[in-house]
């Protein structure tokens, strides 16, 4: 098997690694929702839970986040080359980044359970913002490179 494919592979699986951990989260979330939104009494371990997991779900999606960034620059580098589309692809992932992590801190962060269900909507606008950057970036890819 050649270098190239083998970039390939490990580059499409760790952005879909990466955007599974978007989709588990959403549907998690879904889950949760009366529980995280109810009376104080039936609150009981979720937060707790959510904190766990969203703990384990950032780590996988920082590793899958990294294996992909880095994949993609050295197929750029060694196979694609730089030209425009790269750098916009590049810009709108530091986007993503910035926006999806500028959202969590302060909008995320500040969540004390019980909250709202209009409090609790937060978390798809979170989502809103992910998925909407990877259409960006997926139609970018497979339009315009």
């Amino acid at each position: 098997m050649e270098w190239f494919n083998i970039l390939k592979c490990i580059h499409v699986t760790s952005f879909a690694a990466w955007f599974g951990t978007v989709l588990t989260s959403i549907f998690l979330l879904k889950t949760f929702q009366p529980k995280l939104t109810g009376d104080r009494d039936a609150v009981a371990d979720f937060p707790q839970l959510l904190r766990t997991y969203i703990q384990l779900e950032t780590s996988v999606a920082d590793k899958a986040f990294k294996l992909t960034v880095g994949s993609g620059l050295l197929l750029a580098w060694f196979y694609h080359g730089w030209d425009l589309w790269i750098g916009v692809k590049i810009g709108l992932v530091v986007l993503q980044v910035a926006l999806t992590l500028g959202y969590i801190v302060k909008a995320i962060q500040p969540l004390a359970y019980p909250v709202s269900d209009r409090e609790y909507a937060r978390w798809y606008k979170l989502f809103a913002i992910s998925l909407t950057m990877f259409a960006l970036v997926l139609g970018i890819t497979f339009f315009l490179l």
